[in-house]
């Protein structure tokens, strides 16, 4: 067998030799880089089969290198080291797919069991990888799943602007992977080792929106303590994705429009300009030209980010993608959760293409979800699908025990709390409903004060 290729990031040479060393010692072929950049740079150029990387890096961190593998390759495996040994940050590097998370001075022993049991999973799940999966890759975009002509009109358009400098307005409902397309335009862009910031313009309070974008001088305002850095200032030599750009009030509205013509900032209470290289992505669920009709967004600000328009078309329109989309989720969840559930019977994918997905791609993810837990068997039947998608509403299936229906709520909301860092807003339109109708269910399965 070819030897395993792992590549080590980590800006204190000594580390990198001791690392390497035991490595090499054990068989690996080993590769090194002191930053995230470099280590992009060669990912790009060079196949490896695990990362090894430093939590704290110059420039972009260590996290901000995984989010950037693991998107580029969901599966990919990476192990974080670190000298700040802390819960908070095991949990964000386990959040956002770390296999693993060692502390320095690394333990030669505990390294080498730590790097063997990565291989071995990584190579388990590529071996599962089957021909429906590869056919699958036709009809995928940076994470993006279709083969419908409307969605590959949508990828067309990603591969013609994502390398341009243009202003780019994204359009759909919610849950149609706006967000998605945001992400694909940035590592497709000529900045990919930049930071991608998302701004949800909808859940920020209005009153400390201004500060949370363009940061603030030490006493600006009434608690004001210390200078805070604004999410546009990280976000430099990178891409800034503004979610819901249409609940942003006209004031704010006026700031962004300033920005975007001149291209810098000042802090709240602050004096000194200061220049910034942004691309801006934005999107929204609303019609923003009846907004502008109605006057509730400004005209100028409208065109300065409807250079590009990319219109994400609901799911009930692009019905062809339904059973790639539920195969994919199925398949990812086999991976995550390892159990073995092949697929759906006939009358299941009847019923999904016969419904109307209010909720859309979102939607559909989150049935699968459900689906697939409360699914004892190697094929899901219709009886796992909610009340709106059986057949006559359910007749002729076998009724579910109320408990573990309860049971099974409580794990999705408290999955979706938890990818959310418990914003009721966000897990409410992850889960495809309001943000009462969570409070309702959280207090009831005796949520609400965790």
């Amino acid at each position: 067998m070819d030897k395993h290729t792992i590549l080590i990031v980590d800006d204190e040479k000594n580390i990198l030799k001791v690392v390497s060393l035991t490595l090499r010692d054990s068989g690996y072929d080993v590769d090194t880089a002191q930053s995230a950049e470099e280590a992009i740079e060669k990912f790009n150029q060079r196949s490896y089969d695990l990362v090894i990387t430093d939590l704290k890096l110059p420039g972009m961190t260590g996290l901000q290198l995984l989010e950037h593998i693991r998107y580029q390759d969901p599966d990919f495996p990476l192990i974080m080291i670190t000298a700040f040994g802390s819960i908070e940050n095991a949990v964000a590097a386990m959040k956002k797919g770390a296999f693993n998370y060692l502390t320095k001075p690394v333990n030669p022993d505990e390294l080498l069991a730590v790097v063997k049991a990565a291989l071995e999973k990584s190579e388990l799940k590529r071996e599962n990888i089957t021909l429906k999966s590869e056919l699958r890759q036709k009809y995928t975009f940076s994470n993006i799943i279709g083969k419908s002509p409307i969605m590959q009109d949508v990828f067309d358009t990603i591969r013609m602007v994502a390398k341009t400098q243009s202003n780019i307005l994204i359009l759909g409902e919610s849950g149609t992977g706006k967000e998605l397309v945001a992400r694909a335009i940035h590592f497709d862009s000529d900045r990919p080792a930049g930071p991608f910031i998302t701004i949800d313009c909808a859940t920020i309070p209005r009153e400390i929106m201004e500060s949370e974008l363009f940061g603030h001088e030490k006493g600006a305002f009434t608690g004001a303590h210390e200078k805070k850095i604004g999410l546009l200032e990280h976000a430099n030599n990178g891409t800034v994705f503004l979610d819901e750009i249409g609940e942003l009030d006209m004031n704010l509205q006026k700031k962004l429009l300033r920005f975007l013509q001149e291209r810098e900032i000042m802090r709240v209470g602050g004096i000194a300009r200061i220049k910034l290289n942004i691309r801006i992505v934005a999107a929204t669920n609303k019609d923003l030209e009846q907004e502008v009709l109605a006057k509730n967004f400004r005209e100028d600000l409208y065109y300065r980010l409807n250079v590009v328009t990319i219109k994400m078309p609901p799911l009930r329109e692009r019905s062809d993608d339904i059973p790639l989309l539920a195969n994919y989720f199925l398949e990812k969840l086999n991976q995550v959760e390892g159990k073995m559930v092949k697929g759906f019977e006939d009358t299941v994918q009847d019923a999904f293409l016969a419904y109307h997905w209010p909720g859309n791609v979102r939607e559909l993810q989150n049935i699968v979800e459900r689906a697939y837990i409360l699914c004892p068997n190697i094929t899901i039947s219709p009886k796992y699908l909610p009340a709106k998608l059986q057949p006559q509403g359910g007749k002729g299936t076998e009724p579910f025990d109320e408990m573990s229906l309860i049971e099974t709520e409580k794990r999705l909301i408290i999955k979706a709390l938890n990818n959310t860092d418990w914003n009721q807003s966000k897990a409410a339109d992850a889960l495809g409903i309001s943000r009462k109708q969570l409070r309702t269910k959280m207090k009831n399965l005796g949520l609400l004060h965790q």
